[in-house]
Parts: structure tokens; sequence; C-alpha cells
């Protein structure tokens, strides 16, 4: 795929690993429509970024929401060319203390919220000539397992499930579908489970450009799946 004017939407849009990807594809000349709830850094993002951001007040959990934007937004003339699933929460305890509203809250946001805007995207794949990819973000939790994160691994193996049976639904419709599985990002993320982001965790910026290689890929080349861990990942002394 060449990246340049191509459409993308990516959620999860407004920090962390979603603004590195929105960065990214800007720069590479996409237009980005940015997905999150929090409006604030969506805009304070489309600063820095420019006009070819366009930040979206989403949630993509609400599927009536996301069905009215997608229809008021995109036309067979105009529709996505790629699809980040980015979007993802993580909370971490045992099992037996963990508030269900917690459980429920992953449930809605990693794996509804992603299908949600994947079943609207592919209609309008669909419908295009040229190749077209939908990258979901994984994590090492969903190919491996650590203590008191029984719900956001079962999230994150259910996104890898999800990625491997759309992959083989959809490759004969010329939508590629990558899922990508970083490790620990020196983000914020894992602090409610008491793990402080470090220098020798992953950065951001370099899964944004891990992901436009895989975009970048032949036309009948697929990436179905790839791991991305740091080589030492022990904070630096």
């Amino acid at each position: 795929m060449n990246i340049p004017n191509k459409i993308a939407i990516v959620t999860g849009a407004s920090s962390g690993l979603g603004a590195a990807i929105s960065n990214a594809l800007v720069a590479e000349g996409a237009t980005v429509f940015g997905l999150a709830r929090n409006n604030d850094s969506l805009k304070e993002l489309q600063k820095k970024l420019g006009s070819k951001f366009i930040p979206v007040q989403l949630d993509i959990s609400e599927s009536k929401a996301v069905n009215k934007w997608i229809a008021e937004t995109f036309s067979e003339e105009k529709s996505p060319d790629v699809l980040v699933n980015n979007a993802g929460v993580g909370s971490f305890g045992k099992i037996d203390e963990m508030p269900s509203e917690q459980w429920y809250n992953m449930i809605n946001t990693n794996l509804n919220g992603m299908y949600c805007i994947t079943s609207e995207v592919v209609k309008l794949m669909k419908a295009k000539k040229d190749n077209t990819h939908i990258v979901n973000i994984g994590s090492i939790l969903g190919i491996t397992a650590r203590a008191e994160g029984a719900a956001y691994c079962t999230t994150k193996y259910g996104i890898n499930g999800f990625s491997e049976a759309l992959f083989k639904e959809l490759r004969t419709d010329n939508i590629k579908v990558t899922c990508l599985n970083p490790g620990s990002i020196d983000t914020n993320f894992f602090a409610s489970s008491g793990i402080n982001s470090h220098g020798n965790m992953l950065q951001a910026k370099d899964i944004a450009s891990t992901l436009l290689h895989i975009l970048n890929t032949p036309d009948n080349m697929l990436i179905s799946e790839m791991t991305i861990r740091p080589l030492n990942p022990k904070a630096p002394e």
C-alpha cells in the first residue's frame, strides 16, 4: 500500500500508542480520523498534527453512535483504506476482588468496540478495488498470561482469535488483517497494576514505525501476526 492520500481510522488515538500511530500516518501523507472519548486530548493532538488529523469524540462500544458516524462520514466514493483497532483498557487484580464493572468495561471496549467499528468498516472496504488493511493491536498477554490479569488476557486472546478468523474470511476481498502483539510500552497503561514505565520498555514511536512497514508490504504479501518485545525488559539501573 502507498500510504500518501489514504484514509485511516485510528481508535484510541488521543494518547500513547494511538497518538504515535496517528502521527506516523499523518507524516506519511494519510488523512487520519482519530477516535477517542477524550475530546480535549484529541484537539491538542490536532494542534500538533494539523488538518490531516481529524478528531472524533466517540465511544466505539456504543454501536448506534458508531454506525451513525460511519454513515455520516463515509461513502463508497470516500471510504477508509486503513483501520487500526488500537483502543483498549486494562485493569488488573485478583478475580475474586476485581469489581465486575471493570471486567465488563474491558470486554465492551477491547472486544465489543472492536467488533462494532470493524463490522461497519468492512462493508466499505469490500467495495474498494485496491487493497485495504485492518491492524488489530493485541498484546503479548494475548499469547501468554500473567497472574491477576485474567480479564485483560481474555480480551487480548480474543483479539488474536478475532484477527486469525478475520484474515481468513477477508483475504479474498483484498482486505489484509494483521494482529500486532507488543510487550509493555513506555506509557502509563500498566500503572494500575503497579508497573511503572521506563526507558527499556518498547517505545510507541517504534511500534508505529513497524506498523507503517506492515502497511507498506506488497499487495500479495500479508504479515498476519507479529510479536514485538523489548530485548532487555528490565528497568535501567
